[in-house]
Order: structure tokens, then sequence, then C-alpha cells
């Protein structure tokens, strides 16, 4: 995230699906916000009663199929997850997110669709600096075979994942990134959500992922990937687990300065490492971006041409003290 100032949308815009476990028609409308409001979730019902809910870690209800966020008065909103990777993978710091029933659309099962209605809506910078949560020291959660951990870096935030299914068709697949707005655009939006057939049909027996399809998810038999599109990238699965992490860590409040590494994660697992920060501490800060300084050479005449020549700036940015 290069700009120094936070960024909100320049106008609404809306996108309609189903839900993923219902299969009920769903709308999603994102909008502009206020400077320091970060992602603000709108719940609205039949009954025009709104509930609001920001969306940080402490919101967190349930992690076992999706991230669904709640108050004192039950779960708000489910599989939160893609559309905040959409905005925190695009840069926006502030937004509005409207939904008109208890989950938000799946789309195409990827962050894509996000990204597209983001496109619409435009991006621009407010008259605020930046705000960053920086990692300090390092912070390790394990659950069983899983391990996940987020450390200091230099380099704004990079994800290191590591992913193992007995699926031979999935199997063991690993993938490094460091999020940019170009970089998420390109590897990182279009990879689908995806699971086994078997799963899905205890899913379905169970009465969750109505909405589930392959118009929607990456499904595997034992033998055979069922998309007869196939695979938008190789290695397809670890680069969703990617996409998840950008949106559960986007519940960090403000973008991360750090590396957060995975073996076997998941949303609960996301979720453990990033209350374990906010638990502690001593184990992170929030910084401010600071304006960029442009620093100009002095006009030289170059008397072979007759005229003078003014060199480009040089951009330099910093960040300032803790201002927690």
């Amino acid at each position: 995230m290069k700009s120094s100032r936070q960024t909100t949308l320049r106008s609404q815009v809306t996108v309609t699906g189903i839900g993923v476990h219902s299969g009920s028609a769903a709308s999603l409308t994102l909008g502009p916000a206020d400077i320091n409001s970060g992602f603000v979730f709108i719940r609205t019902g039949a009954n025009g009663v709104e509930r609001e809910i920001r969306a940080v870690a402490s919101a967190v209800v349930a992690t076992e199929l999706a991230t669904v966020l709640g108050d004192h008065g039950g779960p708000l909103v489910s599989t939160a997850e893609h559309i905040l990777a959409a905005l925190r993978g695009m840069g926006v710091d502030n937004a509005t997110i409207e939904v008109d029933g208890p989950e938000v659309p799946i789309m195409d099962g990827s962050a894509a669709p996000f990204v597209e209605a983001i496109d619409r809506a435009g991006i621009v910078q407010q008259a605020a600096p930046r705000r960053f949560i920086e990692i300090l020291k390092p912070v390790r959660v394990v659950q069983g075979d899983s391990v996940g951990e987020l450390r200091p870096y230099s380099g704004g935030f990079r994800a290191e994942l590591e992913i193992s299914f007995a699926n031979p068709l999935i199997g063991r697949q690993a993938y490094a990134f460091d999020l940019e707005p170009v970089s998420f655009r390109r590897d990182i939006c279009r990879a689908r959500t995806f699971g086994c057939m078997a799963d899905v049909n205890k899913l379905w027996s169970a009465g969750y992922a109505l909405g589930a399809s392959l118009e929607n998810s990456v499904v595997f038999d034992d033998t055979r990937l069922m998309n007869v599109e196939g695979l938008r990238y190789a290695d397809e699965c670890v680069r969703h687990k990617v996409l998840d992490v950008v949106g559960d860590l986007a519940l960090a409040g403000l973008p991360l300065l750090g590396l957060y590494r995975s073996v076997r994660g998941g949303h609960k697992l996301n979720h453990a490492v990033l209350t374990a920060l906010m638990a502690d501490r001593h184990a992170w800060r929030i910084v401010e971006a600071v304006e960029p300084v442009v620093v100009e050479r002095p006009v030289v005449a170059r008397r072979a041409r007759g005229h003078a020549d003014v060199a480009g700036g040089m951009v330099a940015v910093a960040y300032g003290p803790d201002v927690s």
C-alpha cells in the first residue's frame, strides 16, 4: 500500500447473488465512509431495522464454515472474508458494506466480482494519513497440526502459506505473496473457494452449502476435477487460502505491516493468530504514513541546448512514531 493517505470509494455500487449456505438471494452495496471508519457492515432486513458492526476481530462469532460477524444480538453477517479481502487487497481503507440478508453473496466463489465492483465505484484519497498496525515481535498459534504466526517484516504485508490435503488432486501446495493492488488483482482475487465432493454431500445433508454449486466452487472427487472449465490457476486452492488470509486479517481494523505464515490453516487459525496479536499490546503498534517528500535537484543550465532541464523528484516515505 504505497499511498500515504487513507482512501474510500467514490460512489455506491451494488452486486447481487446468492448466499452459499442458505441458497437465498442476497444483495450487497458498497459505499464511501468517513476517515478512520474502517469497514462497517450494515445489515438490513425486511422489517426495515438496520444493525451496524465494525469489521474487527472482536466481532467474529464463528469461523467453522466461514468468517461470521455478530454482536450481542447474535450473528450479523456470514462469509465476510471475500468482500473484506477485495477491499483490503485493492487498497481501500474506509467503506460501508450493506447486506440485505444473513450472508454476503458468494458470487463466483472468488473476490473478483467485488474487485470489479470497486473498479466501478472508484477509489478516492481522503485528507488524512493512512494508518497501519506494525508487527513488533512474533506471535504464534498452534492448533493440532496447524500452525500460524505473524512476524515483523519490513516490506509491507507478506503471506507465506502451505496447505496439505489427502485428496491427491490438491495435495501439498505452497504460495508466497506480497500484498499490492496490482498483484492482488492479477494473482489472488480470481481464486475460488474449493472442496471435495464427499464434504459437500455432508454439508448438504446437514442443511449447509445449499447455494454451493460448480458455478461458485471448485469441486474435486477422488479422481478428477468436476468443473469442466478447469482451474484458473494450477495452484488455485492455495491462492484461495491466501485470499481468505487477506480478508480474515483485514479484521485487524487497519492494514498490517508484517509477515503471516501458516501451515494447514483456515479461518479458525487466522482468527486465533489475529486475536493473539491483539491481546499482546507489546507485539504491535499503530503507525502513520508520512506525506512523501519531493526533493528536486537544482536547475542546471545546459549551454549546448540553450535551456534548463529540471530533474524529476524523488519520493521518500517514512512512518511516524507510535500514535496508538
